[in-house]
């Protein structure tokens, strides 16, 4: 039986405020509606990384998604911060009590998302009491597929006992560089060839459909070529990047698989695509390439924005701003990377709400984002 989409009538209300009219017209009260229900909105476009084996009232990510009402959490077996292996996974038992918590605590139906490609980006490991995994690269080996599928059934049929409901995969980069630090050199490619990718990507996707699952191929515009891992810094693909590795979000986008189908941006430069932003701050690749060309109406998810290719040369308020307004519509934060803060979601709600407040973001920008996320929620 699905959970309703929004449990109780001050939420509807509240959400439904947004859309009606100018604040610049409105009562006190009225402007106080008004500001809860875009707070609440730009909310529900964060997914937020957390500390914690169980959910308590007093944990920060409870707060989070009670009160502030974000749209999703991550979830991460090793917290890098601390370097300890007791961040959000410990046992199947323990992480299917944590989902079912988080999931009870939210006023709106919560987006629980991992990292379960298989392979060596795996956060479901053996020494936690679950099955091994084969990584793409190896899944690939057997071109007929059904070593694939064998794969991706099983790593969906896991991940729904374990209430999780958004993958962060497959990864449709294509294997052009096998030195490439963080995709290669890590066997996270079906292949080097476009059509491969293509078709084993479908498989893994629709096996996770299958099982209420929305999956996210990722890295968009392709961080297969790359010489640099956009975790430690810039990734320069000018010159490198080829157009072929367009064809497995085509093939994806325009076939049946594009239902309820999540993009992740990559946080590469190019400057033959836009010679002035990485790509997930890039109007022109995510807004022209990705929706006009490639015509992807779904749910654009940002790769980590705590990441050091856009943290370094970026403010946070920078990164946000031009998030939104180049079409992502889930930010992601995992709070994984060499720090970690727990106010982060009430940080970006507030500086965005500033920035729609002060102009440098349309209203409207967060409308759409806000309805895509409810349309797939909604089919959940």
């Amino acid at each position: 039986m699905k959970r309703p989409l929004i449990l109780g009538t001050a939420w509807a209300v509240l959400l439904t405020a947004c859309s009606s009219g100018s604040p610049d017209r409105r009562s006190g009260s009225q402007a106080e509606l008004y500001e809860g229900a875009l707070r609440a909105k730009i909310a529900q476009m964060l997914m937020v990384g957390f500390r914690g084996l169980e959910l308590t009232r007093d944990s920060p990510i409870y707060s989070d998604i009670r009160s502030l009402g974000i749209g999703g959490v991550l979830l991460f077996d090793y917290d890098i911060p601390s370097r300890s292996r007791l961040r959000n996974i410990r046992s199947p038992e323990q992480l299917s009590r944590l989902s079912a918590d988080l999931q009870a605590a939210a006023p709106v139906r919560l987006f629980i998302a991992i990292d379960q490609e298989g392979g060596r980006v795996n956060r479901l490991r053996s020494e936690y009491g679950f099955p091994p995994s084969l990584g793409a690269k190896e899944m690939a080996a057997d071109p007929s597929g059904t070593l694939t599928r064998t794969q991706a059934e099983e790593t969906a049929g896991l991940l729904s006992k374990m209430g999780i409901n958004v993958n962060f995969a497959p990864c449709v980069d294509l294997d052009l560089n096998q030195e490439n630090p963080i995709i290669g050199a890590y066997g996270r490619s079906f292949s080097p060839d476009p059509e491969t990718v293509a078709a084993h990507a479908a498989i893994w996707i629709n096996a996770h459909r299958s099982r209420g699952i929305v999956s996210a191929i990722k890295h968009f515009p392709g961080h297969g070529s790359s010489r640099n891992d956009t975790h430690r810094g810039p990734a320069d693909i000018t010159g490198l990047w080829q157009e072929t590795e367009l064809i497995p979000y085509r093939r994806l986008i325009t076939s049946g698989e594009g239902r309820n189908l999540m993009v992740m941006t990559s946080h590469v430069f190019n400057a033959d695509l836009d010679p002035q932003n990485p790509a997930t701050l890039s109007p022109r690749i995510l807004g022209e390439l990705l929706r006009a060309t490639l015509g992807f109406k779904g749910i654009i998810v940002s790769d980590d924005l705590d990441m050091a290719a856009l943290r370094t040369p970026y403010r946070f308020d920078e990164i946000l701003e031009k998030a939104i307004n180049a079409g992502v519509d889930l930010l992601c934060f995992s709070n994984n990377g060499d720090r970690y803060d727990p106010l982060t979601a009430q940080k970006a709600v507030d500086t965005i709400f500033g920035l729609v407040e002060d102009g440098r973001i349309n209203r409207k920008r967060i409308e759409e984002s806000w309805g895509r996320i409810m349309a797939v929620k909604g089919q959940l």
